[in-house]
Protein backbone atom coordinates (compact mmCIF):
# COMPACT_ATOMS: atom_id res chain seq x y z
CA UNK A 1 0.00 0.00 0.00
CA UNK A 2 2.79 2.38 1.02
CA UNK A 3 4.48 1.80 -2.35
CA UNK A 4 1.69 2.25 -4.14
CA UNK A 5 1.05 5.43 -2.53
CA UNK A 6 4.92 6.46 -3.20
CA UNK A 7 4.32 5.67 -6.76
CA UNK A 8 0.68 7.26 -7.52
CA UNK A 9 1.34 10.06 -5.46
CA UNK A 10 4.41 11.17 -4.04
CA UNK A 11 6.16 10.65 -7.55
CA UNK A 12 3.44 12.60 -9.87
CA UNK A 13 3.38 15.19 -6.80
CA UNK A 14 7.10 15.86 -7.26
CA UNK A 15 6.94 15.77 -11.09
CA UNK A 16 4.63 18.42 -11.09
CA UNK A 17 6.31 20.48 -8.52
CA UNK A 18 9.46 19.99 -10.70
CA UNK A 19 7.70 21.07 -14.11
CA UNK A 20 5.75 24.10 -11.96
CA UNK A 21 9.29 25.69 -10.77
CA UNK A 22 10.99 25.23 -14.05
CA UNK A 23 7.86 27.26 -16.02
CA UNK A 24 7.86 29.91 -13.37
CA UNK A 25 12.02 30.14 -12.69
CA UNK A 26 13.51 28.29 -15.51
CA UNK A 27 15.31 26.34 -12.50
CA UNK A 28 14.68 22.63 -10.62
CA UNK A 29 15.76 23.19 -7.27
CA UNK A 30 18.48 20.28 -6.30
CA UNK A 31 16.09 19.78 -3.03
CA UNK A 32 13.61 18.06 -5.35
CA UNK A 33 15.47 16.26 -7.21
CA UNK A 34 16.69 14.88 -3.73
CA UNK A 35 13.04 14.66 -2.64
CA UNK A 36 12.58 12.47 -5.54
CA UNK A 37 16.05 10.12 -4.57
CA UNK A 38 14.87 9.84 -1.28
CA UNK A 39 11.43 8.88 -2.26
CA UNK A 40 12.85 6.33 -4.56
CA UNK A 41 14.96 4.75 -1.50
CA UNK A 42 11.57 4.57 0.11
CA UNK A 43 9.95 2.98 -3.01
CA UNK A 44 12.64 0.07 -2.82
CA UNK A 45 12.26 -1.19 0.16
CA UNK A 46 8.87 -0.54 0.40
CA UNK A 47 7.87 -2.43 -2.24
CA UNK A 48 10.82 -5.29 -1.35
CA UNK A 49 13.29 -4.86 -4.40
CA UNK A 50 15.92 -6.99 -4.23
CA UNK A 51 19.06 -5.35 -4.06
CA UNK A 52 20.15 -6.31 -7.53
CA UNK A 53 16.88 -4.93 -9.02
CA UNK A 54 18.02 -1.82 -7.31
CA UNK A 55 21.70 -1.96 -8.32
CA UNK A 56 19.76 -1.74 -12.60
CA UNK A 57 17.66 0.94 -10.82
CA UNK A 58 20.64 2.83 -9.78
CA UNK A 59 22.95 2.04 -13.08
CA UNK A 60 20.11 3.43 -15.18
CA UNK A 61 19.85 6.57 -13.28
CA UNK A 62 23.58 6.88 -13.32
CA UNK A 63 23.73 6.72 -16.86
CA UNK A 64 21.24 9.19 -17.60
CA UNK A 65 22.75 11.62 -15.57
CA UNK A 66 25.81 10.87 -17.64
CA UNK A 67 23.83 11.63 -20.68
CA UNK A 68 22.01 14.60 -18.83
CA UNK A 69 25.27 16.10 -17.98
CA UNK A 70 26.79 15.82 -21.41
CA UNK A 71 23.83 17.60 -22.83
CA UNK A 72 23.88 20.16 -20.52
CA UNK A 73 27.82 20.22 -20.85
CA UNK A 74 26.67 20.99 -24.72
CA UNK A 75 24.52 24.16 -23.73
CA UNK A 76 21.51 21.68 -24.77
CA UNK A 77 19.68 21.45 -21.76
CA UNK A 78 19.53 23.15 -17.93
CA UNK A 79 21.29 21.43 -14.79
CA UNK A 80 18.23 21.04 -13.12
CA UNK A 81 16.69 19.31 -16.00
CA UNK A 82 19.82 17.13 -16.22
CA UNK A 83 19.40 15.82 -12.54
CA UNK A 84 15.83 15.67 -13.19
CA UNK A 85 16.21 13.39 -16.07
CA UNK A 86 17.93 10.85 -13.87
CA UNK A 87 15.85 11.29 -11.06
CA UNK A 88 13.07 10.11 -12.81
CA UNK A 89 15.17 7.47 -14.91
CA UNK A 90 16.25 6.01 -11.65
CA UNK A 91 12.51 5.16 -11.07
CA UNK A 92 11.79 3.96 -14.05
CA UNK A 93 15.05 1.54 -14.20
CA UNK A 94 16.91 0.42 -17.40
CA UNK A 95 13.56 -1.35 -18.87
CA UNK A 96 11.23 1.81 -19.05
CA UNK A 97 14.56 3.95 -19.76
CA UNK A 98 14.51 4.64 -23.22
CA UNK A 99 10.70 4.89 -23.85
CA UNK A 100 11.05 7.63 -21.18
CA UNK A 101 13.48 9.44 -22.74
CA UNK A 102 12.02 9.32 -26.48
CA UNK A 103 8.56 10.43 -25.40
CA UNK A 104 10.43 13.07 -22.82
CA UNK A 105 12.42 14.08 -26.19
CA UNK A 106 8.99 14.42 -28.10
CA UNK A 107 7.61 16.12 -25.56
CA UNK A 108 10.27 18.63 -25.37
CA UNK A 109 10.95 19.05 -28.91
CA UNK A 110 6.91 19.73 -29.16
CA UNK A 111 7.59 22.41 -25.95
CA UNK A 112 10.05 23.67 -27.99
CA UNK A 113 8.87 24.38 -31.21
CA UNK A 114 5.87 25.76 -29.42
CA UNK A 115 7.39 28.50 -27.16
CA UNK A 116 9.78 29.48 -30.35
CA UNK A 117 6.11 30.46 -32.03
CA UNK A 118 4.52 31.44 -29.35
CA UNK A 119 7.79 34.13 -28.89
CA UNK A 120 7.23 35.30 -32.92
CA UNK A 121 4.11 37.05 -31.21
CA UNK A 122 3.63 39.96 -28.83
CA UNK A 123 2.38 39.33 -25.67
CA UNK A 124 -1.03 40.65 -24.90
CA UNK A 125 -0.50 43.42 -21.76
CA UNK A 126 -2.91 41.58 -19.53
CA UNK A 127 -0.28 38.64 -19.52
CA UNK A 128 3.03 40.60 -20.10
CA UNK A 129 2.16 42.10 -16.38
CA UNK A 130 2.31 38.05 -15.03
CA UNK A 131 6.24 38.04 -14.33
CA UNK A 132 6.52 34.41 -14.60
CA UNK A 133 4.50 34.64 -18.21
CA UNK A 134 6.58 37.38 -19.42
CA UNK A 135 9.73 35.66 -18.80
CA UNK A 136 8.38 32.34 -20.71
CA UNK A 137 7.84 34.52 -23.81
CA UNK A 138 11.30 36.16 -23.61
CA UNK A 139 13.22 35.47 -26.64
CA UNK A 140 16.52 35.20 -24.64
CA UNK A 141 15.16 32.84 -22.29
CA UNK A 142 15.16 28.61 -22.52
CA UNK A 143 13.06 26.04 -22.57
CA UNK A 144 11.59 24.29 -19.70
CA UNK A 145 12.33 20.97 -20.17
CA UNK A 146 11.02 19.75 -17.17
CA UNK A 147 8.08 20.36 -17.78
CA UNK A 148 8.71 17.79 -21.19
CA UNK A 149 10.26 15.54 -18.08
CA UNK A 150 7.33 15.68 -16.13
CA UNK A 151 4.63 14.98 -19.04
CA UNK A 152 6.73 11.84 -20.58
CA UNK A 153 6.82 10.34 -16.92
CA UNK A 154 3.13 11.29 -16.26
CA UNK A 155 2.11 9.29 -19.92
CA UNK A 156 4.38 6.13 -19.54
CA UNK A 157 3.96 5.67 -15.43
CA UNK A 158 0.73 3.20 -15.88
CA UNK A 159 2.87 1.39 -18.54
CA UNK A 160 5.96 0.78 -16.01
CA UNK A 161 7.89 -1.86 -14.23
CA UNK A 162 7.72 0.31 -11.00
CA UNK A 163 3.75 0.88 -11.81
CA UNK A 164 3.21 -3.11 -11.77
CA UNK A 165 6.07 -3.33 -8.91
CA UNK A 166 3.32 -0.68 -6.84
CA UNK A 167 0.48 -2.65 -7.80
CA UNK A 168 1.95 -6.03 -6.35
CA UNK A 169 3.75 -4.82 -3.28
Amino acid sequence: MFAEILVLVALPLLLAVAAGWDIASFTIPNFLNLALLAAFVVFAFAAGLSFSVIGWHLLAGIVALAIGFTLFGLGHIGGGDAKLFAAVVLWLGLKDFLPYALLASVFGGLLALGLLLLRQWPLPLFLARQGWIANLHDRQAGIPYGVALAAGAFILLPSTEIFRLAAGA
